[in-house]
């Protein structure tokens, strides 16, 4: 007859839930509840099951009264001996939706009782084999079930039987009615266990369940057949009685052997199932979001570690599987229990079966273990155990318990301990993959010097927390110190003042606010339900302790720091923003605290100003195509001949929208953007086309152009100039590039070369705003230009400041030691034109001479203001009128 196990219990058409409720501290809650409505939902099933087996037993037995006397005392006892002894020689089987059966021979016994014994002599005789196998195993907690069950198994076999038999009118017991009785037994059981999955809510699909009827019934018949003959033949010749028991021996020689390989295929298919598990369970935590995750990166992935413990638990048709794992780097060891619950109280700090060494599985057995394991089993409520570390590199990742084997009298077998074996190495080496991902995983979300959250790692912790809206605030934290050091101690320094503030901020905001360094010495913070009051004073406070001294080794380093936040509630519309949008937000109210506030809140009014820059930038180049950017020149007279000696190009840009634009505004942007090359091709064309029409007047007149920083850094500018100055045959000394000595120093190895390259081209190159720099006779020797430009705010200030104008003279003197004309910005008044003039400043530039002026503009000045004379080489030389 067929058996059907549940996770804990084991026994003729015995069946128990598929999932017994895990510890609270192992299950997650979600997974208790459910557990918690199967076990109602099947103590319902098991009083319904229990009722209509009584019923079910007094119908039955009033419709076949007993018949029989004194010397029927012998059979009952030989009855439940052989039904107990059927009961051990099953051989499991188990079905991949958790569910154990175990083919029996529970048939031939009862096949043989319908000729020998009452109906209730059999049914005495079932139900007490069957509660005393269930005892010897120890599942207590499905008794009542499995009584019911054998209630209206035997009686439904009984009740078969007798209207077999009426049907048919012949005295006793015919062979046909038997066996139709003892067939009705296990299809009874086995609608009692399907009807139970379905009542667990386990799945199993109805082709399944067919095929597992169908062979159920096969089984029965072969064992019924078996004893059947038996009976009739020793019943007609009992000497005969060797031969049938050959037969028997035989017939479960092929089942055994039928077990083997049915045990082989399972253990093929729970590995195949459990490694599956085990990757998809490490793909799950590759891919879980950081918000599942703590601030280390750890994932909670216990509930599919349940799901993997059941199906060992299942294969092994063990009464409880414990897992403990340490499922992270330096985690603690963590314990998943299903099955039978264990007992309160369990210490594993200096358990034995947690210090076996190596990584085999051991098997004890409370009746042979020594003194100290016996004294652990007997704290897991467990008469034996198959126990296997999991070890990687001689590192302990955890260790896998089996307690106590339910579907075999004789325990855990050699299978067992293979197959645990096999499974353990399976689940060590994807431990030791997920300890290996969780730290790539981490290593990608966190910032390796501070250990902070980086970009991508806020991006993902704050994402949820933003969707909710209300009272989130981030905050973005400057130190405008880093730079500073960085250049005067070196990146060593700069990096202990980072690290140094990221344990301030972590300090002051405590240690579950998600807090990140994005680059450099910026940070960012999110507060969960915040006000933007609350915000502020957070804010404030903060930098008040940033702003403090920061001691570094034996150095007292002095620090600024800027903080802006921004807060979901100060949206103008219903559109959600994202974690980039508010870490824009927090870094545009930053950019605000510039203007003398050191603690901002982002308001609308500042992304406006943003917008406008990505408005200009991404209109730019249409810009150049459309027209709307022109090239304005500035006249450079020398002193004190007055002989124009060339112009400057300056950009303008008349927007249709905004008007004229200030170079200021838009060309920061645009060399931000990468578009500066771009810009730099169109003045430079500009500026050699006039140069060309000036040539083509027998005007010699050079065209300055400002350089970028960028422009200093592609190597194929030399080249581009090249092209340019070959397409309009215009001479390299009548082109100048100013560039700034901040600029070119910011990365000299790339930009000198590129300058020498077009020194020994011919071109002037010019120091511009010299003074606000470097300003160093050291920086300045190393660059191969022509021209030095003094900054205009020292031109400015010549009159009324007697440092400005040391500064100017001491410029003046030094270009001059060097070979280098002199170029003065800012001039506007006839006072500075005259010092400079005395100092023996070589070239004036300012408002006193010209404004900026457009191309038509500036030909109408030079008619205007200036006198034509015979040069040299057949050129007219401009000279500005007095």
């Amino acid at each position: 007859m067929p058996e059907s196990h549940g996770q804990s219990a084991g026994s003729t058409s015995a069946v128990s839930p598929p999932a017994i409720p895990a510890p609270e501290s192992a299950t997650p809650r979600s997974a208790r509840g459910e557990s918690r409505s199967d076990e109602r939902r099947f103590r319902m099933y098991t009083a319904v099951v229990l009722t209509s087996g009584i019923l079910a037993a007094i119908a039955v037995s009033s419709w076949l009264p007993f018949e029989g006397g004194v010397e029927l005392l012998w059979i009952g006892p030989l009855l439940a001996v052989a039904f107990l002894l059927a009961e051990q020689l099953g051989i499991n089987v188990d079905v991949r939706s958790g569910i154990s059966w175990t083919i029996s021979f529970t048939e031939i016994p009862l096949v043989i009782g319908f000729f020998i014994a009452p109906f209730e002599v059999v049914l005495a005789a079932h139900v007490v084999a069957g509660i005393s196998t269930l005892l010897a195993r120890r599942v207590s907690g499905r008794v009542l079930y499995n009584a019911g069950a054998f209630l209206l198994e035997i009686t439904s076999a009984f009740a078969i039987a007798g209207l077999v038999k009426q049907a048919m009118g012949a005295e006793g017991m015919p062979w046909v009615a038997a066996l139709a009785g003892t067939l009705t037994a296990p299809l009874a059981s086995t609608l009692l266990a399907l009807a139970a999955v379905r009542v667990l809510r386990r799945r199993m699909r109805v082709g399944t369940a067919l095929r597992l009827t169908g062979r159920i019934l096969v089984v029965g018949f072969v064992n019924a057949s078996v004893g059947l003959s038996g009976y009739l033949v020793i019943a007609n010749e009992p000497a005969a009685w060797p031969l049938v028991l050959a037969v028997f021996l035989g017939l479960a020689a092929l089942y055994w052997a039928y077990s083997d390989l049915l045990r082989e295929q399972r253990d093929m298919e729970a590995l195949s199932d459990v490694s599956l598990m085990v990757a998809r369970s490490g793909q799950q935590a590759a891919a879980r979001p950081a918000s599942r995750t703590d601030e280390f990166g750890r994932g909670v992935d216990i509930d599919e570690w349940v799901t993997i413990a059941e199906r060992v638990k299942d294969q092994l048709a063990a009464g409880r599987v414990v897992l403990r794992l340490r499922l992270e780097p330096d985690d603690v060891m963590r314990m998943v229990v299903v099955g039978e619950p264990l007992p309160p109280g369990d210490a594993v700090a200096d358990d034995p079966l947690m210090r076996l060494p190596g990584a085999h599985v051991r098997h004890f057995r409370i009746t042979e273990a020594n003194p100290d394991v016996r004294a652990a089993l007997l704290d897991r409520g467990a008469q034996e155990a198959l126990v296997v570390p999991l070890r990687s590199a001689n590192q302990l990742l955890g260790v896998v318990e089996a307690h106590d084997r339910l579907s075999r009298w004789r325990g855990f077998g050699k299978y067992d301990v293979q197959l645990l074996g096999t499974m353990a190495s399976h689940l060590a080496t994807s431990l030791d993959n997920r300890r290996l991902l969780a730290t790539l995983r981490h290593d990608a979300y966190h910032d390796p010097l501070t250990g902070l959250l980086n970009r991508p790692g806020f991006r993902q912790v704050a994402k949820d927390p933003l969707r909710e809206r209300d009272g989130a605030v981030v905050l973005r934290v400057d130190l405008d110190v880093f730079s500073t050091v960085s250049d005067a101690l070196g990146y060593a320094w700069a990096d202990r003042m980072v690290i140094a503030a990221g344990r301030r901020i972590r300090d002051a905001l405590g240690p579950q606010v998600p807090l990140a360094r994005l680059e450099g010495a910026s940070f960012a913070a999110l507060l969960v339900d915040h006000t933007p009051q609350q915000a502020h004073d957070t804010a404030e406070r903060l930098r008040a302790e940033l702003s403090e001294p920061y001691p570094v080794d034996r150095l007292t380093v002095e620090a600024n720091a800027m903080v802006g936040y921004a807060a979901t509630v100060v949206e103008e519309n219903d559109e959600p923003v994202d974690v980039d949008g508010m870490l824009q937000r927090a870094d545009v109210a930053v950019r605000a605290t510039r203007g003398g506030e050191e603690v901002r809140g982002y308001v609308p009014s500042m992304g406006q100003i943003f917008m406008r820059r990505f408005q200009l930038v991404t209109q730019f180049r249409q810009s150049l195509e459309d027209g709307q950017v022109s090239v304005h020149y500035q006249p450079k007279v020398s002193l004190p001949g007055r002989q124009v000696q060339g112009v400057e190009a300056l950009v303008r840009w008349q927007h249709p929208e905004f008007g004229k634009l200030d170079p200021d505004e838009f060309v920061p942007a645009v060399e931000a953007a990468g578009l500066i090359g771009a810009l730099t091709e169109f003045v430079l064309e500009q500026s050699l086309r006039r140069v060309r029409k000036w040539l083509d007047e027998g005007l010699r007149i050079s065209a300055a152009v400002n350089l970028s920083v960028r422009n200093l850094a592609d190597a194929d500018f030399p080249a581009k100039v090249v092209a340019a100055l070959n397409r309009f045959d215009v001479p390299a000394k009548l082109l100048t590039f100013e560039l700034t000595e901040s600029g070119v120093m910011a990365d000299p190895q790339r930009a000198l070369p590129i300058l020498r390259e077009l020194h020994e081209l011919g071109i002037v190159l010019a120091v511009d705003d010299f003074g606000t720099g470097y300003s160093s006779l050291a920086y300045l020797r190393q660059l191969p230009v022509d021209q030095v430009k003094i900054d205009k705010s020292f031109v400015l200030g010549m009159g009324t400041d007697l440092g400005d104008l040391a500064v100017v003279r001491s410029i003046v003197e030094l270009g001059h030691s060097l070979g280098l004309t002199v170029v003065a910005e800012g001039v506007e008044e006839d006072v500075a034109r005259d010092q400079l003039e005395a100092m023996g400043c070589d070239v004036a530039q300012g408002y006193l001479i010209s404004r900026p002026l457009s191309e038509e503009r500036l030909e109408a000045w030079l008619q205007a203001r200036t006198t034509r004379s015979p040069g040299r080489q057949a050129e007219t030389v401009l000279t500005l009128l007095s």
